[in-house]
């Protein structure tokens, strides 16, 4: 064709032929790039910059408590346990207010206290919320971990086989649904509660491990309910009958086909359930059954708060603003990554 002549296209080409015309390519030279699954999902995911910004945050959360709290410890030089009764006015028996220096009893020195004084035992209070983000982080990844283990086992079995399995799993998780819950927290609080929180591993502090098992024990049907359910529609598929003609065994084929398309609804119900988990450590913390003093966390911050709430707020103020963030950037991370993994979502 000259130069400079107009090309002309049938309609069969379409956009194709459109662009083709606009960037002087040939119709059957135009390159278009492959993306994988993945690359998909975080192309639709960075679109979302609210749950991006909660990613962010749960990040910087994450490291404040892992890394900020023991960094704050040696910079303050004092832990979050230490007690100053010279942080408490002795007039009024009231603890200090934020950017307060206050005399240390052991080196006769003063001490900066940058959110002041947590009750009448003179604790730093910007430690505690530290400390206190790390038992949150502690109870809740570990019993999602847990919950959610169990609960694909449990799931994928009654999704796969059916039969006898299904219904085993059903009548234990609709036994599981009706038990009531905190009456059992409460009753094994007031029992072995005491020996169960002494168990620590060496890592933990007190309660932490009873929390996680409980949370666990009582925690895993959700997730099974919505596993067995993709199960059950994932090996009627065509894929799957193909692995069964090649003579794959069915564990292979839960672990090599139907696992891998778990993926996308474990990701999601697992960052949503941390929230939910991290609220309910700071309920029962609040109620006295949960983490038991002097261990610090943002639910018996709550509760020792209650104390001062007229004369001094802000005690009320800091562990109730942990917890309202750490819990909305989970939400918010959880409901971008359900869109990212769902193809269909408009953004």
């Amino acid at each position: 064709m000259a130069t400079g002549e107009k090309e002309i296209l049938g309609s069969s080409a379409g956009l194709a032929g459109a662009v083709a015309i606009e960037s002087g390519t040939e119709l059957g030279e135009l390159e278009v790039k492959a993306r994988g699954y993945w690359e998909q999902v975080w192309i639709r995911f960075k679109r979302d910059k609210i749950a991006l910004m909660g990613g962010v945050t749960i990040i910087l959360l994450l490291l404040s408590a892992f890394v900020g709290a023991p960094l704050a410890k040696h910079w303050l030089g004092h832990g979050p346990n230490d007690l100053f009764f010279s942080a408490v006015t002795p007039d009024t028996l009231l603890p200090v207010g934020p950017f307060t220096h206050v005399l240390d009893p052991n080196t006769g020195k003063n001490t900066f206290f940058i959110l002041g004084a947590d009750g009448t035992l003179g604790r730093d209070e910007f430690l505690r919320i530290l400390y206190g983000a790390q038992v949150s982080f502690e109870v809740a990844l570990l019993s999602c971990l847990g919950s959610m283990t169990l609960g694909v086992l449990l799931g994928s079995m009654a999704g796969y086989f059916r039969g006898w399995v299904d219904t085993v799993v059903s009548r234990l998780t609709e036994i599981t649904m009706a038990f009531p819950q905190l009456l059992f927290i409460i009753a094994l609080a007031s029992t072995v509660g005491d020996s169960m929180n002494n168990i620590t591993f060496g890592i933990f502090g007190q309660g932490v491990v009873t929390l996680v098992v409980v949370f666990t024990a009582f925690g895993w049907f959700y997730p099974a309910r919505i596993i067995r359910a993709v199960v059950l529609s994932l090996r009627e598929k065509e894929f799957i009958e193909a692995a069964r003609m090649t003579g794959s065994s069915d564990w292979r084929i839960i672990r090599s086909h139907i696992l891998p398309h778990l993926i996308a609804p474990i990701i999601v119900y697992s960052t949503l359930s941390i929230a939910g988990l991290i609220l309910a450590e700071a309920g029962l913390s609040f109620l006295g059954v949960g983490i038991k003093l002097p261990t610090s966390s943002w639910g018996n911050l709550l509760q020792g708060a209650t104390e001062f709430y007229t004369q001094q707020p802000w005690l009320m103020v800091w562990p109730g603003l942990a917890v309202l963030i750490t819990t909305l950037a989970f939400n918010l991370l959880g409901d971008g990554l359900r869109d990212a993994f769902d193809p269909r979502a408009t953004h």
